[in-house]
C-alpha cells in the first residue's frame, strides 16, 4: 500500500463526485417514465444495504486492501483469481467512464475531433493524478468539489428564473405501480451509480479515523442520491419524459433551454465543466483502485509504475468497447449489468462477508 492518509471530509467529497461523476450525464431509470425521480430514491435508500456490507468487510480487515483480504478468505489460490477478477472490472468500468465523457465533448462542443484525441488527453491527466497517489486526488477533489457546487447552484437559480419548470411532466405518480420501479431499482438503479462505489473499498485502508467511515460513506451516498433525484425533476419538468428518454444527455439539454432577459443562453458549454469535472474524478478513482490492485496482488513495489501502461490499455479499450454510443449504452444498461454489476456488486460481497464472520466467530470461539 502506498504511505498515504485522507481524512473522512475527502473520502465524502470523492464519492459525492464519483457517484455523481457518469449518472448526471445520463439518462437512468427512464423506462419508469415520470417516475424516475421515485426510482433513484429508493435506489439510494436500498444501496445502503450494500454500503454497510462492504463497511463490515473493512471493518473485519481495516489495514487490508480487497486483494488481501479476499485471499484470506477464500484462500491463496480463489481469492487471488477472485481480485484480479474485481481489477479487471474496474479496468473496464474506467474505459467505460471514458467513453462517456469523451462522446459528449465530441457531442457538445468538438464535433470535428477525433474521439481518440478528446479521450488521449482526458486519460494522460488522470495518469499524472493517478502518480501522484491518493493524497493528491483528494486534495484536487476538495477543490473541484467547490467548483462543481458552485456551477450546480448557478443552473438551479438560471433554471427556475428562466420559467422552464413544468410540475404537470411530472404527473401521474406511479401511474402503473410500484412493480416497475422496483424491478428498475434492482436491474439498473441500486448498481449504477450506487454500487459502482464498490471501488472505495479500495480507499477505505487510507482513510485516518476508521470509525469515521461508515457514517461517512453513508452520508456520502445520501447526498449524491439527493442531487440526482432533484436533477432528474428538474430534467423530466423541463424536458418532458419522452424528450427526457430520447436525448443522450438530458441534463445538458435542459441547460441548453435556459434564456434569461433574452440574452443569458447558451450555457451548455459552461455546465460542461462540471460534467466533465464529475466523470474526470469517477475515472481518477476507478484508475487509482486498478492500479493499487495490481500492484498489491501481484507484489510490485512501485505502483506509480503501472499507470501507463493501464492507462494505454483503458485508452484502447475505450475505443474498441463498441462501435457507437447508441451501442455503448445497450451494453452498459443490458449486458454489463447483469455480466459484471450485479455479481459483482450484490452476490459476491455478501458471500464473501459471511464467510468471514463464519471465520471470525471460530477465531472469538478458539
Amino acid at each position: 500500500m502506498e504511505k498515504a492518509k485522507i481524512s473522512a471530509s475527502q473520502l465524502f467529497i470523492l464519492m459525492v463526485l464519483f457517484e455523481l461523476g457518469t449518472s448526471l450525464l445520463l439518462p437512468i431509470a427512464m423506462d419508469t417514465k415520470q417516475d424516475a425521480w421515485l426510482a433513484i430514491l429508493l435506489g439510494m435508500v436500498f444501496s445502503f444495504v450494500l454500503f454497510l456490507i462492504y463497511h463490515k468487510l473493512y471493518s473485519y480487515y481495516p489495514d487490508l486492501l480487497p486483494t488481501e483480504y479476499m485471499q484470506k478468505i477464500l484462500g491463496k489460490a480463489m481469492g487471488t483469481v477472485l481480485a484480479f477478477l474485481y481489477i479487471l472490472y474496474f479496468i473496464y468500468d474506467v474505459a467505460r467512464v471514458l467513453r462517456d465523457i469523451g462522446e459528449m465533448l465530441l457531442t457538445f462542443a468538438y464535433p470535428d475531433t477525433p474521439l481518440f484525441i478528446a479521450s488521449a488527453l482526458l486519460i494522460l491527466v488522470t495518469i499524472y493524478m493517478v502518480r501522484k497517489g491518493i493524497e493528491v486526488i483528494a486534495r484536487s477533489g476538495e477543490i473541484l468539489f467547490v467548483f462543481m457546487y458552485i456551477l450546480a447552484f448557478t443552473g438551479f437559480i438560471l433554471i427556475v428564473c428562466s420559467g422552464l419548470i413544468d410540475f404537470t411532466n411530472l404527473q401521474p405518480v406511479l401511474e402503473e405501480g410500484i412493480l416497475p420501479i422496483l424491478k428498475v431499482i434492482f436491474s439498473q438503479i441500486l448498481y449504477f451509480p450506487f454500487g459502482e462505489a464498490i471501488v472505495f473499498t479500495m480507499i477505505l485502508p487510507y482513510l485516518n479515523n476508521p470509525k469515521k467511515a461508515k457514517v461517512t460513506m453513508l452520508c456520502a451516498t445520501g447526498l449524491s442520491g439527493i442531487n440526482l433525484v432533484i436533477t432528474m425533476l428538474i430534467n423530466i419538468s423541463v424536458l418532458g419524459v419522452d424528450l427526457t428518454a430520447r436525448s443522450q444527455f438530458p441534463l445538458l439539454s435542459t441547460v441548453q433551454s435556459i434564456q434569461v432577459a433574452d440574452f443569458l443562453e447558451r450555457l451548455d458549454v459552461f455546465f460542461m465543466l462540471a460534467l466533465v469535472i464529475g466523470g474526470f474524478c469517477k475515472i481518477s478513482i476507478l484508475f487509482y483502485a486498478a492500479v493499487i490492485g495490481t500492484a498489491n496482488l501481484f507484489k510490485i513495489k512501485s505502483p506509480s509504475r503501472l499507470s501507463y501502461p493501464l492507462g494505454l490499455i483503458i485508452l484502447f479499450m475505450s475505443m474498441t468497447i463498441s462501435s457507437n454510443f447508441q451501442e455503448h449504452l445497450h451494453e452498459g444498461i443490458g449486458i454489463e449489468m447483469f455480466a459484471l454489476h450485479i455479481p459483482l456488486l450484490a452476490i459476491i460481497p455478501p458471500l464473501l462477508l459471511l464467510i468471514a464472520f463464519l471465520k471470525n466467530r471460530k477465531k472469538q470461539r478458539e
